[in-house]
């Protein structure tokens, strides 16, 4: 059987798959609290000038965007972007649970149990919410380190006739600044990362305790 072949039924199988699975579950654990506190805050601060009328909303968006430490905080936030990233595309590639399962990972088991349902949940949702979350991590990265990204596309558009729409793009994608249903939609869309970072902690502590199955690349629970 051919490494294509092997990946298209038994990915458990391939090695570079393997190692892609204990990168993004050792990067998860590290990384989840600080996904899920992310993924929360940033859901609280769509609507920051109407709660501004309100409530004193403002040391949650220092929370948000400097970890209320300022610049280190800032510096922090682009490491858990360039984390956010590293799950993402990991994700991407361990996800494919074989073509005699792939439907099954698209889907939750609502009434299957816990672990299960864990599984699920975080398959689910990593794979529709994919473009999402990416983008978020992407943007996070552009609003901790801007000088990064004004060097890259700056080399790569030295006029800049399309730098400053990209980066204001990215902005406004990351707050959702768009008014409306939209607003609203990133409300609950920016929970997802966080939904994301319990459903894979628990899988993992799941698996700390009772060990991996056999047939993981058939989508069964950790």
């Amino acid at each position: 059987m051919s490494i294509w072949q092997e990946w298209l039924q038994h990915p458990e199988k391939v090695r570079v798959r393997q190692a892609f699975f204990y990168v993004h579950l050792c990067v998860g654990a590290g990384a989840g609290f600080y996904v899920a506190l992310m993924s929360i805050t940033g859901s609280m601060i769509v609507y920051r000038n109407q709660l501004l009328k309100v409530f004193p909303v403002e040391w949650v968006v220092d929370l948000h965007e400097n970890l209320l430490v300022g610049a280190s905080g800032r510096f922090v936030n682009g490491i858990g972007a360039i984390s956010l990233i590293l799950l993402c595309l990991t994700g991407a590639v361990i996800w494919w649970p074989g073509i005699n399962h792939w439907r099954r990972a698209l889907t939750i088991q609502w009434r299957s149990h816990y672990g299960r349902f864990s599984w699920d949940t975080h398959s689910a949702l990593g794979f529709w919410f994919f473009l999402f979350v990416l983008m978020w991590a992407t943007s996070g990265l552009y609003l901790a380190f801007p000088q990064l990204f004004n060097a890259l596309l700056g080399f790569v558009d030295p006029s800049d006739r399309f730098t400053d729409q990209v980066l204001n793009g990215l902005t406004l994608l990351h707050f959702g600044r768009f008014g409306g249903l939209v607003q609203a939609l990133w409300v609950f869309l920016g929970l997802v990362p966080g939904a994301l970072a319990v459903t894979g902690v628990f899988v993992c502590c799941r698996r700390m305790i009772y060990g991996s199955p056999q047939n993981r690349g058939a989508n069964t629970e950790p």
